[in-house]
């Protein structure tokens, strides 16, 4: 895949985001930076794109994205959610993940895909 300009700005912007970014954020404040509008359905397309190439994780309850920090890794990603400030935590467990995949497989699913998020409260949000 080429490396466009649209693909940059995009992921440039999702880099810009501590929290996770929606495909909406993003189109919305490329549009602000770049003085035209940016349709979320082209950001959409990128972002899956990225999450492919495992250089973004979705955040499946929230219908978000993050940067992949460790794109090399090809673990099925844990993340914990904060329900107050929307931070994204990541863990690898690949134990609890290995488990979900051999029940999935068990009750007679292929292609088993783990999607594990926590939700609760972040250290700083609790105390």
């Amino acid at each position: 895949e080429q490396w466009t300009g649209m693909r940059e700005a995009v992921f440039a912007e999702l880099a810009r985001h501590e929290i996770p970014a929606s495909a909406y954020d993003i189109a919305d404040n490329l549009s602000k930076s770049r003085g035209k509008r940016v349709a979320p359905n082209s950001v959409y397309r990128i972002l899956d794109l990225f999450v492919r190439n495992n250089l973004a994780n979705r955040i499946e309850s929230a219908n978000a994205f993050l940067v992949n920090t460790h794109p090399g890794c090809r673990h099925d990603c844990i993340f914990l959610i904060c329900d107050d400030c929307g931070k994204a935590t990541h863990l690898d467990d690949d134990r609890v993940t290995g488990a979900l995949r051999v029940a999935g497989q068990d009750a007679g699913f292929a292609d088993v895909r783990p999607v594990v998020e926590l939700r609760g409260l972040c250290e700083d949000c609790a105390a």
